[in-house]
């Protein structure tokens, strides 16, 4: 008998800009299976309109110097002069283990939408993920259901995220250690 071989998960990952074709297909594709085929939210599709102007943000996994594929992604787009929102943060089931994507995801988005110009980052966080966001320094400002689910309307605090002005390089995110 042989042991099952466990799957292969890369030992860095680059949180960036979605610059390619293929980021952001594969980042939509990630966000289909999220919150429509695991979490059941939408029907066919969580596309909207939002998606017409918003910058998608990807998680790559890293072969070396090159990117296998799509781990994890977020979407950024000002809703008004200098108010910046979040929204649609995904995560691969396989890679939620990782613990550092989200979080990462999460610094250059704020990050970047502050080096362009925000000044009150907010995101519709699901329930289940608001100790994720309060330990980045966000507070909670009101609560609400959205698709029938627990959402936090959540605040960024901006001191805590200095301005990224280069997101198109982005972050590099390591998988915890194993303890």
């Amino acid at each position: 008998m042989f042991d099952p071989v466990p799957p292969f998960l890369a030992s860095e990952f680059r949180v960036k800009f979605a610059t390619s074709r293929w980021e952001r297909e594969k980042a939509h594709a990630l966000r289909r299976n999220v919150f429509c085929g695991e979490q059941g939210l939408f029907g066919g599709d969580d596309r909207d309109a939002v998606d017409d102007y918003a910058i998608p943000l990807v998680a790559l996994s890293m072969l070396g110097v090159a990117a296998d594929t799509v781990v994890g992604t977020v979407r950024i787009h000002e809703e008004e002069p200098g108010v910046w929102w979040g929204s649609r943060l995904a995560v691969d089931q396989e890679h939620r283990r990782i613990g550092a994507l989200g979080a990462t995801l999460i610094r250059l988005a704020v990050s970047s939408a502050h080096a362009m110009g925000c000044r009150t980052f907010l995101a519709h966080v699901q329930a289940q993920n608001e100790l994720l966001f309060r330990r980045l320094r966000w507070t909670s400002l009101e609560t609400f259901d959205i698709h029938g689910r627990p959402h936090i309307k959540m605040q960024a605090d901006l001191s805590y995220y200095p301005p990224c002005f280069s997101p198109e390089l982005g972050f590099v995110a390591l998988p915890k250690k194993a303890a």
